[in-house]
């Protein structure tokens, strides 16, 4: 199964599913603000990403700041921040087959199929 935490309000976002759409893939869409993923899917999503949570996190986000968080902060502090306010993940991400990947640029995310 494939899945996109999607934000319809981004254009990277947009731009990613429609990549995907029009290559035949119908993933399943996940409006992560809305239905925020918890810690447990954030680690999940960050091991198939292989990469650590500050690249998953808005860091240039003003909530980011707001928060009191650094660049430095540790990961546990930074999923929970990204748990309890949505806003911070970084959009879009695409899981697939145990992997991921972030459309930034949208295109990144066909190197899963």
């Amino acid at each position: 199964m494939t899945e996109i935490w999607h934000n319809p309000r981004c254009s990277k976002s947009r731009q990613t599913l429609s990549l995907l759409e029009t290559r035949g893939i119908a993933p399943r869409i996940r409006l992560y603000q809305a239905d925020a993923p918890s810690e447990a899917e954030i680690r999940a999503a960050l091991a198939a990403l292989g990469r650590p949570a500050i690249d998953l996190v808005r860091s240039g986000d003003a909530l980011f700041r707001d928060l009191g968080l650094a660049k430095d902060a540790g990961e546990a502090q930074l999923i929970a921040a990204m748990a309890a306010h949505p806003a911070l993940i970084e959009r879009p991400l695409v899981l697939h087959d145990g992997r991921a990947a972030l459309g930034r640029p949208p295109e990144a995310v066909l190197d899963l199929f």
